[in-house]
């Protein structure tokens, strides 16, 4: 018992200010002399050197039990997180989170609103500009396009719903890339791939491929709303976070008037564009869709000198580029207050758990598309895993509610903005019939026609030895009637056809009277030559301006709607700003029913769209506070591609009753309206809530 081992010994020492001092507790501690021990361990050692023991089972291929112990201690940190229920990593990711929540807010008030806040306004409302110009682009360039490009009622179906079926991929498809590239990031490859295919789209000549180019920029563009509400939303601090998403939202209404007056003062000059022989026309209305693609292309360049939101990096781990971005905002608002002394107090910021890791394979590893096609598996494995976390029970109810409240706005708005404008042209269709003029059995003989024929029906008429000649025909139509030795020469035509008629020794020189124009006709020794190639229009008179005017009349209207929803969003709250303003559209849309003018179907457009944007705010604000950062652009996008397809459906719908029934669109767009504004009062109320 007196005896006690040597590591017992060792560890009784304490090494104190460069001295070693021994315990006092009575035992022997074998003199104290230190020379005459270390003679005695001299001695026992002599001859033996511990760098040259070689361990007996190291010839057997065992390794040394010390070895053992120290990879052991290497590994335990990693293997207790690998060997751990990742419930238990994401419940400690979730309660980082939601400590990093309530600091990111303190640090985003001390920043303060001011200069750097309203320069991302700017750039990233030109952004949601072209998303707006896109929507109003198909259907202003329609009319010209389908004479230019000689398009079916099926192909111009197709055109005007592509752009729709485009956006709804990308916002899915953008939205979800943003939570795992960034914010930033995925902007510019959303507005790049919109600028460069609207650009393409105005140059080319097919139909086939303009509709690609549409469907592509259309994607592209798609990405833009739920990235510049989520990107923008991570820098502004709770008490400004719904007025100032709101005030971003007019944007939208400015890409309307924009696409609208520069429709109007553009595409009906037909000589404001060039012809590259007989195959290659740029006609005005491709120096439109030129113009369209301005404010996405001053976003993209400005978007470059923008940095990325610092709570998506903070999500991902990157702490010091978050802290300098953070700093950055601070000092720029700072000095634009007029205290430049004023220091950014914040020295760390929490972080979370780190969970799911990217996979990187080694440049030594495998070719370069190898390396590509992990990287791209793995990201969209990621982004199909944060689509399929929207909804687990925690979101679920909240993503299913949301869903519809957007799907039944969508389905309605869009629906009614496509038909105000062609009831509107089926009113003016009407009233233009009922002017039409009517000759029967007229007889003209050796007279020359080198004017315009426009609105009129010739029944039972008798024409011999006539000359039309460098003339117009606009809406006319001949009935039971003979031509007989007659030259038509330089003739065009619009809604012109021949039924039933007789015609005898007549000569068509370049002109496009086609064979179709030809109905039940009895063509005897009669000759075409050189017909017209393509589609020909005087765009000066088939282009109308009214529909312009009810596009700019509708965007400009729901300014009203847009201040009073970015003055009362923080007051009264999301909730009751979705269900008031669409029971209030859908009221308006009873309303329709006296709509049987032009100007009363104007006037109806313009409250209905003022009374809607309120809802449309609103939506986009509580979508954005509802979601977590990783999964916010994730459940946008879903959520605003449902949209998208509301929207098809409709402008499928809607238009499908012009000038049948008013009764079918008004019940449903008001059905769908009361429908999803009383769902909407059952979603949570997030104007007090951080962001999570």
């Amino acid at each position: 018992d007196g005896y006690r081992n040597t590591n017992q010994v060792s560890d009784d020492y304490r090494y104190q200010d460069g001295n070693y001092d021994a315990p006092n507790d009575g035992y022997y501690r074998g003199g104290d002399d230190p020379a005459q021990e270390e003679d005695a361990q001299s001695d026992v050692t002599e001859g033996h050197d511990e760098d040259d023991e070689v361990y007996e089972g190291e010839y057997q291929g065992i390794p040394h039990p010390d070895d053992i112990k120290e990879k052991q201690k290497k590994r335990a940190p990693a293997a207790d997180d690998e060997y751990r229920d990742r419930a238990d990593l994401m419940a400690e990711r979730m309660e980082d989170e939601e400590q990093l929540a309530h600091q990111y807010e303190n640090i985003i008030e001390e920043c303060g609103h001011g200069r750097f806040q309203w320069t991302l306004f700017f750039v990233l409302g030109l952004a949601l500009m072209a998303d707006g110009v896109e929507v109003f682009v198909v259907g202003f360039v329609l009319p010209s396009a389908e004479k230019d490009m000689c398009l079916s009622s099926s192909n111009k179906g197709m055109l005007g719903l592509i752009v729709y079926l485009g956006m709804m991929v990308g916002a899915v498809l953008l939205g979800g890339l943003a939570d795992k590239l960034g914010r930033k990031q995925c902007l510019i490859i959303s507005l790049a791939i919109n600028a460069a295919f609207a650009f393409l789209s105005s140059f080319v000549q097919g139909y086939g491929f303009f509709l690609f180019c549409r469907l592509i920029s259309g994607l592209g563009i798609g990405g833009t709303l739920p990235i510049v509400f989520a990107y923008f939303s991570e820098f502004l601090s709770r008490e400004k976070r719904g007025e100032h998403l709101s005030w971003l939202c007019m944007f939208w209404m400015i890409g309307g008037i924009y696409a609208s007056a520069m429709a109007w003062s553009i595409i009906p000059h037909y000589g404001w564009g060039f012809s590259m022989g007989t195959k290659y026309h740029f006609h005005s209305w491709r120096v439109f869709v030129l113009v369209c693609a301005l404010p996405c292309i001053a976003s993209l360049v400005a978007l470059k000198f923008m940095p990325e939101s610092p709570r998506f990096l903070l999500e991902i781990g990157k702490h010091d580029e978050a802290w300098m971005i953070l700093k950055q905002v601070h000092d720029t608002n700072m000095r634009a207050k007029g205290e430049p002394e004023r220091v950014f107090t914040v020295s760390y910021i929490k972080t979370p758990k780190q969970v799911d890791e990217f996979i990187e394979i080694q440049s030594s590893t495998g070719t370069w598309y190898q390396r590509w096609l992990v990287r791209i598996t793995t990201t969209l494995k990621q982004v199909w895993d944060n689509v399929l976390y929207c909804l687990t029970a925690q979101y679920r109810m909240n993503t299913l509610m949301l869903a519809v409240v957007w799907f039944t706005m969508a389905l309605s708005y869009y629906g009614l903005i496509v038909w105000f404008p062609d009831m509107i042209r089926y009113l003016q269709d009407e009233a233009y019939e009922s002017r039409v003029k009517i000759f029967d059995e007229e007889e003209v003989s050796h007279f020359t026609f080198n004017f315009t024929l426009e609105n009129q029906i010739h029944r039972n008429g008798e024409y011999r030895n006539d000359k039309f000649i460098g003339m117009k025909f606009k809406e006319v139509r001949f009935e039971d009637s003979l031509f007989e030795d007659c030259y038509f020469e330089d003739v065009r035509s619009s809604e012109t056809f021949f039924e039933n008629c007789t015609i005898i020794s007549t000569v068509f020189y370049n002109t496009d009277l086609y064979e179709h124009k030809f109905i039940n006709c009895r063509l005897i020794n009669s000759t075409f030559m050189k017909e017209k190639e393509g589609c020909h229009i005087d765009f000066e008179e088939d282009n109308d301006f009214l529909i312009y005017l009810v596009s700019f009349l509708g965007s400009l209207s729901v300014l009203p709607g847009n201040i009073i929803s970015a003055l009362l969003m923080d007051k009264i709250g999301r909730i009751k700003m979705i269900g008031g303003s669409m029971l209030i559209s859908a009221v308006c849309c009873f309303f329709l029913f006296f709509g049987n003018s032009e100007s009363a179907m104007i006037g109806w457009q313009c409250l209905f769209c003022g009374a809607s944007i309120a809802a449309w705010n609103a939506l986009d604000v509580i979508t954005v506070e509802l979601y977590p950062t990783d999964k916010r652009a994730t459940a946008f996008g879903i959520l605003n591609g449902l949209c998208k397809f509301g929207a098809i459906l409709g402008n499928s719908i809607f238009s499908s009753f012009v000038g049948i029934t008013k009764v079918v669109p008004i019940l449903l767009a008001s059905s769908a309206l009361v429908g999803g504004g009383l769902l909407a009062l059952r979603l949570p109320e997030t104007r007090e809530q951080v962001l999570m």
